[in-house]
């Protein structure tokens, strides 16, 4: 079974907080789906054969896309693979996309869920961000989405510029009221470079301190895992049979396919593993799709040790202990320090011989992450 990841760039305007790779000029969305088309000739023969089991546009903005250009993609891939009829197929929506219209015309073209960058209900904690929509848009386009489509995703945001524990916790209650199966709770991170960045660092823009941000997490958690969701990923929650299959299978590191500027690929092949990625600018993939990758590497042992500790630790998959004792062979007692430490701070549980984040662990699973794989 294979995965595949669509990068479609474009977005409107920048969000203050982004770091994506992205551009914000629509014009070329037309020779973008040109040249699409054409990478994915050119992978035919890694698509030939294969089942699809999860489709994610990602971006960017994919709703900003036409819906004619989003199916034409898809009836072509129809043709070089089979898609399983139960394949999980994704679109990255603003909700400032979405109308009736918008909603019925995806459905139509074969997208079955839908995961929309609402990141708050609150319209002061909207302009912080510098997103383009209302609180009303939030609630009206998620609404409407609950109504056309079986499986609905939010992004909600914590950490904005004057938010509170009140403010977040607003922002949970909507959620929840709304009956949204599935909800990705994420720290604003301050990525370099950024315009929110700048002012933060220029001191025009004060963020939450650490403390008020663990709150934070801590409040998602409660909340959400009282309503029934459940925390299968640091970030994430999902009602029962709601997760999303692209994410957990790329972090259960099942092969997925990368198409367009930036995106990445993983695929097994007679137990060798490579990871490869295009180029990261539309103009170089526009200029030649068919030979879009620009870097690949056969990943070694330590790479395939520590990606399966990193990304285990994310979906708090157990790790067996004789697995991470392999891995710090060179310095045992180390591990047994860490290993220890860890288990004081109450940051992860051992059961026989398995190792498992605990709820407070999940908080700090990169920084545990970071230790075990440093052997």
């Amino acid at each position: 079974m294979l995965s595949l990841y669509i990068h479609i760039p474009f977005c409107r305007t920048r969000c203050r907080y982004c770091d994506f790779f992205l551009v914000t000029r629509k014009e070329h969305l037309g020779a973008f789906f040109d040249a699409l088309a054409e990478e994915t000739r050119a992978k035919a023969d890694m698509l030939r054969g294969r089942q699809i089991k999860a489709i994610h546009f990602g971006g960017g903005t994919p709703s900003i896309a036409p819906v004619a250009s989003i199916s034409g993609w898809l009836s072509q891939l129809a043709g070089l693979a089979s898609i399983d009829p139960d394949a999980e197929i994704t679109l990255e929506a603003n909700p400032e996309d979405l109308d009736p219209v918008a909603l019925a015309e995806l459905r139509d073209a074969g997208v079955n869920r839908l995961s929309i960058g609402v990141q708050s209900f609150s319209d002061r904690k909207l302009r912080a961000l510098g997103r383009a929509h209302t609180a009303a848009d939030s609630t009206r386009t998620v609404s409407e989405a609950l109504e056309r489509f079986d499986s609905v995703a939010i992004d909600l945001m914590c950490g904005a510029e004057g938010e509170g524990l009140d403010d977040w916790e607003g922002d949970l209650a909507v959620a929840m009221g709304l009956g949204v199966p599935h909800v990705s709770a994420y720290m604003l991170t301050l990525e370099e470079k950024t315009r929110l960045w700048r002012d933060v660092r220029q001191g025009r823009v004060e963020l939450p301190g650490e403390e008020v941000q663990a709150a934070m997490y801590g409040l998602a958690r409660r909340m959400l895992t009282g309503a029934g969701y459940r925390h299968y990923e640091v970030s994430n929650y999902a009602l029962e049979g709601f997760h999303s299959r692209y994410n957990l299978a790329s972090w259960m590191r099942e092969p997925y396919l990368g198409f367009g500027p930036s995106a990445h690929s993983f695929m097994v092949d007679g137990g060798v593993e490579a990871r490869f990625s295009n180029a990261g600018s539309l103009t170089r993939y526009l200029a030649d799709p068919g030979h879009a990758v620009d870097f690949r590497e056969v990943l070694t042992p330590r790479q395939r040790f520590d990606e399966e500790v990193f990304l285990s630790l994310r979906i708090n998959r157990a790790l067996l202990l004789d697995f991470l004792r392999q891995g710090h062979a060179s310095e045992p007692q180390r591990f047994d320090a860490l290993l220890a430490g860890f288990l004081e701070k109450g940051w992860i549980s051992l059961t026989g011989e398995q190792v498992t984040l605990t709820e407070e662990g999940f908080l700090f699973a990169d920084e545990v992450a970071g230790e075990f794989m440093h052997g």
